[in-house]
């Protein structure tokens, strides 16, 4: 099979009907692929009226013009209505999605419409099915993986399976979706986007093949970029401890998140910290397919409690974020206790970061008196791991009313309970980066209310002056390197080997010249129709407000300065609105 360099083919699949058919969609110049493929679908095919939960809104995953071209081109986008805001959305995954979507013979699956019943939807490049898998529901991540492995078992090693836990079939809104065990579509709630279709799972049979450039440019491009990725070091730190490299560095500066924000270092780090993990709890290391580094980490989990199997043990991928949210924001200064609250989040198909935080917003507000066992059911308190692992179960399944608040989101369990001022939502829960003002504004603001649309954490790292017309220009420009970087849909951590100019090297030695001539026009052109199609779905830039927690965080910089924090909040949402025309709609 060819590809052609024009336009992209998307496999549209109406669960309403079963039925399913090729897309032809143009300008593959401007779209390019991942976050703008996605976006030009949503804006043709999406209902900007309509809640999330509408059927007719489309999940859509998409890969890049570049997947299974180049390494480390190993990313999806999930593109979608997000349950936890309401706006257009994305998250991204690794795992063998990618490249089972290309081997399919597809740049993007639509997904509109809801099924029936409780279904499985399996995808090959000749076929489309749609099973009834009723006897999974309310089967855990794990078990449904099992069960779904025997759809195209023929195909064993070129196909991939994604799924959803009860969280997603119940519709938490921070709900994810599993993405072949070890990675995740985790932000924003994706998971219950794809509950409210009534999709279990989604198998892809990377079955078909596609050709590779021929000549020597392409062969010099792939082996240089190749020597980059594995030879220069650039890479080490992600194969060697992983981003939990991060912990002791994040804490001598006062940046580590600890009990809910209530401070941002504690001597009791080197318990969870990277080298820990890796001295004590390393198992193996895993690559998504197509990449080089491994740097995926899965830890060993022996049995904890005595009713477990006396020879039981889990394994748990484990990085930075995950140990934050679940460690350190929790108090929990032990491991191996960091890896059961893991696994647990696993099972259930939770956004790991969201239900930690939430769950340390419920400890402070225990704390202050908020609330009680009566809501709580057991107890809550920093450093305990026993009550956090049963509660993250009562999330799941929205035991009670405060549960049923708190699966949508802190800050909507402290509208009810109180305690507003300490809930960390920038957005939506926040990431692990207590690093200052510019990062709190970016998150607050930022199209995926996340550290991964811009560097904020690394500006307040590396800039001592308090300049927020600089600070909102490199949030900008960040933001449309990484759309670069997304719409080829490569893996953030290569964005020191694929920089603009390579990208355009790359490009045409694939073939993609067009794409390679329109790059910069194209991001700006995603950039701005990323920030229209979130506007149009509720975005409220003027409604954006930062809890009163992060005006009170102190780092190495000392207290946190105010005036800079809402100067550079007043930039960047006027830049904004000007980019996404909020007014003029």
């Amino acid at each position: 099979m060819k590809i052609d360099p024009n336009t992209s083919r998307v496999l549209h699949v109406d669960l309403d009907s079963g039925k399913s058919h090729a897309l032809t969609i143009e300008d593959r110049h401007m779209h390019i692929g991942g976050s703008g493929l996605a976006a030009v679908l949503y804006e043709r095919y999406g209902a900007d009226d309509a809640p999330a939960d509408d059927p007719r809104q489309p999940l859509i995953f998409a890969i890049g013009p570049l997947t299974g071209f180049y390494p480390l081109m190993s990313k999806v986008v999930c593109g979608f209505r997000s349950p936890y805001t309401g706006e257009w959305s994305e998250s991204h995954a690794g795992g063998r999605l990618a490249l089972s979507i290309r081997f399919a013979g597809y740049d993007a699956i639509m997904i509109t419409g809801k099924a029936a019943k409780l279904s499985a939807l399996v995808v090959g490049s000749r076929s489309c099915e749609v099973e009834n898998v009723a006897y999974l529901r309310g089967k855990d991540v794990f078990a449904t993986g099992k069960f779904l492995r025997k759809f195209g078992k023929h195909n064993s090693g070129h196909r991939s399976a994604i799924r959803i836990g009860p969280a997603g079939e119940r519709g938490v809104a921070y709900a994810c979706i599993n993405v072949d065990s070890f990675r995740h579509f985790g932000r924003m709630g994706s998971g219950a986007a794809m509950g409210y279709k009534n999709l279990k799972g989604i198998i892809i049979s990377g079955d078909g093949a596609y050709d590779l450039p021929e000549g020597k440019a392409y062969a010099d491009m792939m082996q240089d970029i190749y020597k980059d990725i594995t030879e220069t070091g650039k890479m080490k730190k992600y194969h060697d401890l992983g981003t939990p490299q991060n912990l002791i560095p994040l804490n001598e500066l006062h940046a580590l998140p600890w009990n809910n924000l209530q401070k941002t270092h504690d001597e009791g780090v080197d318990g969870i910290s990277g080298e820990t993990f890796a001295e004590q709890l390393l198992l193996r290391q895993a690559a998504c397919a197509g990449c080089p580094v491994g740097c995926i980490h899965i830890g060993l989990l022996r049995q904890q409690f005595a009713s477990e199997h006396e020879f039981l043990y889990k394994q748990v991928s484990y990085d930075y974020e995950p140990i934050y949210a679940q460690g350190s924001m929790l108090g929990i200064t032990n491991a191996a206790d960091v890896l059961a609250l893991l696994d647990e989040t696993e099972k259930m198909g939770l956004d790991c970061m969201s239900a930690g935080v939430a769950l340390a917003w419920a400890a402070e507000a225990t704390e202050k008196g908020l609330i009680s066992k009566e809501e709580t059911i057991v107890d809550l308190k920093f450093g305990e791991m026993k009550g956090f692992l049963e509660a993250l179960k009562f999330i799941s399944s929205g035991e009670n009313a405060f549960y049923q608040a708190l699966s949508r989101g802190s800050m909507s369990a402290a509208k009810l309970y109180g305690g507003e001022d300490f809930a960390c939502v920038l957005g939506q829960e926040m990431a692990g980066y207590a690093t200052g003002e510019v990062f709190f504004v970016a998150s607050a603001y930022g199209f995926r209310h996340s550290h991964l649309d811009t560097g904020g954490y690394a500006f307040d790292q590396n800039n001592t002056e308090k300049n927020a017309e600089k600070a909102v220009e490199f949030m900008l420009e960040d933001e449309r390197g990484r759309i670069y970087i997304n719409s080829m849909m490569g893996c953030l951590f290569a964005r020191g080997t694929y920089g603009p100019d390579k990208l355009q090297e790359a490009l045409r030695a694939a073939g993609f010249t067009n794409i390679a001539e329109n790059l910069e026009e194209a991001g700006k052109y995603i950039q701005k129709l990323r920030w229209q199609l979130k506007c149009k779905t509720g975005f409220n830039v003027d409604a954006v407000t930062i809890p009163k927690r992060f005006t009170e965080v102190v780092t190495w910089k000392g207290a946190i300065d105010t005036v800079y924090m809402d100067e550079v909040a007043k930039r960047y949402s006027a830049a904004i609105k000007e980019m996404a025309q909020c007014d003029k709609q």
